[in-house]
């Protein structure tokens, strides 16, 4: 049975987020026809999710005109002539975080838990099981269990959700930003084949447009609470709009970044020395430096695991060095996360050791798994994959404040304002840091760890849910603290970022780890 495609019409439509005085998204006028497939493109904070949000029912306020404070809404969006929550079954909604998906610890409960809330007869669930997970092309067991997937096979289990649910429309909020390559690849195909099995409208957000090129029939540029300035065919958009593409932070397809262009030579050269060395609390540029290229931490024989018996990587023998970047890659689900948090002693090693050397160490001893949460904040930082989860203030300032206070730093508001601005954060000062975008979320979590000024900086994904212009930004910072001294651990799967800082990379694998390029923090 083919569910007929759905129509979404946005007019004059705007959303504003309780206590924001600045509005996400306004003045939107724009239809999507039956089955079209259309991308939508802005620089990150143009209310591309809030967009998406909108036609699934699931923004997370309720407007109310008697209260200033609350979220606020104009104009109409409209499902097939309806409001979206009178129809919530006619669109589907994927996310870009794969485990936020997951709700049962089974794949074929998974995929028939949306169909067992809608009231679909049990007799027809199972059907509709095996056939989403066959369009997708999830060839699995129903009782695999879905902790084993990797981050391609969830969004594709995701998908399979959705497509059991016939729905009348997709929409994906940049599905791809958390994947490998293989994942990319895995997901694209799988979008496809659900379009051609069923016909349904298309909506996908994404900076790397390249991935869905071939996929949509129109390119709509959105512009901060302006609408949108750009709507065509693909070919039309990118030939009249290019320049305008790429200042929106599109990442247009062949502007990918040369070698090393966010390292030292390309900005304003870095002051002489290298890493912050740390005796206490307080560390700041003041203090002795350490030689660039000095081990900082070093892995022997390192053996990581997500809890107590899923062990996920071993034999792993790398040094982190003052003044050089370390980028951890690999397919989804090899480890990189545990790797990154062991080596920034939030988790015990499940074999090995992790020590840090003198001058990264001072007084505290060699083992980071053993020092105080304020003796870790002053000598490696921490991004989580996941930025809500370290955000403890009620404003985007006081969360970057939080960690130069912890140090004793002494210029607190000075460090706080540069952040702002560098990450274009400045009118989102006084915002609560769960009421940003995933972009600007990152951004912050980024600035908060950075602000402490510790000598070793560990990032999980630190680009993911950027667009172009707000990428180099994070990319030009994390090669200044590079050329300054600072030791960076990245866990991504961007190569972008990787060509760019020209950083030293260590793939992980099935059989362990192994160093890529000219140079390596991976000891042979």
């Amino acid at each position: 049975m083919t569910t007929p495609a759905a129509r979404i019409t946005f007019s004059d439509w705007g959303w504003r987020y309780a206590e924001r005085d600045t509005w996400a998204v306004r003045g939107v006028d724009l239809t999507v026809g039956p089955g079209e497939r259309v991308a939508i493109v802005g620089p990150s904070g143009a209310g591309k999710s809030t967009l998406l949000r909108a036609v699934a029912a699931v923004l997370p306020d309720e407007p109310d005109p008697d209260d200033d404070t609350a979220a606020a809404v104009q104009g109409t969006v409209l499902v097939d002539g309806a409001e979206p929550r009178a129809v919530r079954g006619r669109v589907g909604l994927v996310m870009q975080d794969p485990e936020a998906h997951t709700v049962m610890s089974r794949v074929g409960d998974d995929v028939a838990f949306g169909c067992e809330n809608a009231g679909v007869p049990p007799a027809e669930i199972w059907d509709r099981v095996r056939s989403a997970l066959d369009v997708v092309g999830l060839d699995l067991a129903l009782d695999r269990s879905t902790t084993m997937l990797s981050g391609g096979q969830r969004q594709r289990l995701a998908l399979a959700g959705v497509l059991a649910m016939r729905p009348g429309a997709l929409v994906l909020d940049e599905p791809c930003a958390n994947l490998d390559p293989s994942g990319v690849v895995q997901v694209h195909d799988a979008v496809r084949a659900l379009l051609d099995e069923t016909g349904a409208t298309l909506l996908v957000v994404e900076h790397r447009i390249g991935t869905w090129l071939d996929l949509v029939d129109r390119l709509v540029l959105l512009e901060p609470a302006g609408g949108v300035v750009a709507d065509g065919t693909p070919a039309e958009v990118l030939a009249a709009h290019g320049p305008a593409l790429t200042a929106a932070g599109v990442w247009v397809p062949g502007s990918e970044p040369e070698r090393g262009s966010a390292r030292r030579g390309t900005r304003t050269p870095p002051r002489a020395g290298g890493s912050r060395a740390v005796d206490g609390v307080g560390a700041d540029a003041s203090r002795p430096l350490a030689p660039e290229g000095s081990v900082l931490l070093e892995a022997r024989a390192l053996g990581t695991a997500r809890g107590r018996r899923q062990h996920v990587g071993s034999g792993i023998d790398l040094d982190v060095r003052a003044g050089r970047v370390l980028a951890v890659t690999g397919p989804n689900g090899i480890g990189k996360s545990t790797l990154g948090l062991t080596l920034a002693g939030l988790l015990r090693p499940a074999q090995g050791m992790v020590r840090a050397t003198p001058p990264l160490a001072g007084g505290a001893g060699d083992a980071p798994i053993h020092w105080s949460s304020r003796q870790l904040a002053a000598r490696i930082g921490t991004v989580f994959q996941d930025p809500e989860h370290q955000f403890v203030a009620r404003t985007v300032r006081e969360e970057l404040a939080v960690g130069p206070r912890a140090v004793g730093a002494e210029d607190v508001d000075e460090r706080v304002d540069e952040l702002l601005e560098a990450f274009g954060l400045v009118r989102l000062a006084d915002a609560n840091p769960f009421t940003l975008s995933g972009g600007e979320q990152r951004r912050l979590a980024i600035g908060t760890v950075i602000a402490a000024r510790p000598p070793v900086v560990v990032l999980d994904e630190p680009t993911s849910g950027q667009d172009r212009a707000t990428w180099q930004a994070v990319v030009d910072r994390l090669g200044a603290l590079a050329d300054a001294g600072t030791a960076i651990v990245a866990v991504t799967h961007d190569q972008d970022l990787v060509r760019a800082l020209d950083a030293d990379e260590v793939v992980l694998g099935a059989t362990g780890a192994t160093a890529v390029g000219p140079t390596t923090g991976v000891r042979r």
